[in-house]
């Protein structure tokens, strides 16, 4: 299995049922796309649970705008200001910590602030949020990988799909088929999405504890 989880934003219930249901085993690829904190109700559950599962799990995962935007908010006071706004939901993750930066341990600055940017395999591009069709993966401006928006995602020069997330979609993913995009607002009442490469198996997971299942294959193309 290879196993990829769209942004889960602070939505632990929504994780846990995930890992509950598909049941990954430890020699089982898993990659995260990003989005951990912010505007889910416990952002701290999510890290402390990631990093849990790499303990035991083959677990890579990537960074989000939402991670940029937490480091960020150390750094300048306009950043601080954003990332505590209503637009990013950063009070919620702090909340969830106790309601302050120094709150948040120090394994899960470094669980942030080690995230990659991206994770390429023989025929997928994982990332969170896109690249730009015509340069190769590693060259990419850094922003490209936090913040493209999936509508501008063209096919890769490689011939690889692109699998992400950060563009809200609607109740199930999208599949443009030299993209697929699993950000189905898993922290506004939608579904938390994953999707195995291997076998095209997706499982959607909420916050009230719901699961269901589907097939890549059933999804219409663009």
């Amino acid at each position: 299995m290879k196993l990829v989880i769209g942004d889960i934003h602070g939505c632990l219930t929504a994780l846990e049922t995930m890992f509950e249901v598909v049941a990954p085993s430890s020699k089982d690829l898993i990659v995260t796309l990003g989005d951990y904190v912010d505007r889910g109700p416990d952002s701290k559950g999510v890290i402390d649970f990631l990093l849990e599962k790499k303990q035991t799990h083959n677990l890579f995962h990537l960074m989000g705008n939402h991670e940029i935007q937490m480091i960020r908010a150390l750094e300048t006071k306009q950043d601080c200001e954003r990332f505590l706004s209503g637009l990013c939901g950063g009070r919620d993750t702090l909340d969830s910590y106790g309601g302050g930066f120094e709150d948040v341990p120090s394994e899960h600055w470094e669980f942030i602030k080690s995230a990659a940017l991206y994770h390429e395999l023989d025929d997928y591009i994982l990332v969170h949020a896109g690249v730009e069709s015509g340069l190769p993966v590693n060259q990419q401006e850094r922003e490209t990988y936090y913040y493209q928006r999936f509508y501008s995602q063209r096919p890769h020069q490689s011939g690889k799909t692109v699998v992400c997330g950060h563009t809200i979609q609607g109740d199930v993913p999208t599949n443009l088929g030299h993209a697929i995009c699993l950000d189905t607002c898993a922290y506004g009442g939608g579904w938390l999405s994953a999707l195995d490469l291997e076998s095209g198996t997706i499982w959607q997971t909420n916050e009230n504890g719901k699961s269901r299942r589907m097939l890549l294959g059933d999804l219409p193309i663009g």
